[in-house]
């Protein structure tokens, strides 16, 4: 069992994965436009509602509900495919790879384990038009309910890809002709002196400790970000968006 909550979080999967909500539990004395919108859409799809008291749905979840919980159940696949649809396998990953026309734009989290942090790579991947997030299945953070209030719908719609080799997957992405960018504080090239407009992968480390050194040496190249005060480094969500629109910017070739 497991309670999403929130207004964006609770409309993106009504929205995109309605099979999976049980049931929708609005907090009593709450009829706004946002709570209307959201019954009707519960209703269109077919899920439950149920009224609750505020102090109910304040026991139900540690986080600032906003007067909606969606109470979801933890699936099993169906004859291997996931229920949520943007829940990929490594196998789909590479054949996305191999599909696409264009250059690709994808993002590692090399064990990002704080729940805020993800939420919120998540949120900048889909406004990036990021392909697919790809994370290791050890060390790093799930899409817990946090995760998904944080990223306010993302992490419904963006491709995300748990493997349980990251350095497998890494180069198997190489081999497909994807170009692997690691971000490390001390290397000599700036992301903005780099050329991100072929096929390629953001690697970001972890909070603290940044890339483990296996991930690093796959890299094919180590970029950083400058940076002019005294501050040594951004927390990684941040520089996760930085670096990812500098990607976007490039492609749509824009100036400096």
């Amino acid at each position: 069992m497991q309670y999403i909550y929130g207004i964006h979080a609770v409309d993106s999967l009504l929205r995109q994965n309605p099979k999976s909500v049980q049931r929708l539990w609005v907090q009593q004395g709450r009829d706004d436009k946002r709570i209307a919108s959201l019954l009707e859409l519960a209703q269109n799809q077919g899920v439950a509602v149920a009224r609750q008291p505020r102090q109910h749905l304040d026991e139900m979840v540690s986080g600032r509900h906003q007067g909606v919980v969606a109470e979801t159940l933890d699936v099993p696949p169906v004859h291997g495919e996931p229920i949520q649809p943007n829940l990929w396998r490594e196998v789909d990953l590479l054949k996305a790879v191999q599909d696409k026309d264009g250059p690709l734009l994808i993002l590692v989290l090399d064990g990002v384990t704080d729940p805020h942090n993800l939420g919120a790579c998540l949120r900048s991947a889909d406004a990036a038009g990021v392909d697919a997030v790809v994370v290791p299945k050890d060390k790093s953070a799930d899409l817990s309910p946090i995760v998904r209030k944080v990223a306010c719908g993302a992490a419904e719609v963006v491709p995300f890809v748990r493997v349980t080799n990251l350095s497998r997957t890494l180069k198997a992405l190489q081999e497909r002709g994807v170009w692997l960018y690691g971000t490390a504080g001390e290397a000599e090239k700036s992301i903005y002196d780099s050329d991100l407009r072929a096929s390629m992968a953001l690697v970001m480390g972890a909070e603290g400790g940044g890339m483990r050194r296996l991930t690093r040496e796959q890299c094919d190249h180590l970029v950083r970000l400058p940076m002019a005060g005294s501050v040594g480094s951004l927390n990684v969500s941040v520089a996760t968006g930085i670096c990812l629109f500098e990607a976007v910017r490039q492609r749509r070739g824009e100036d400096q």
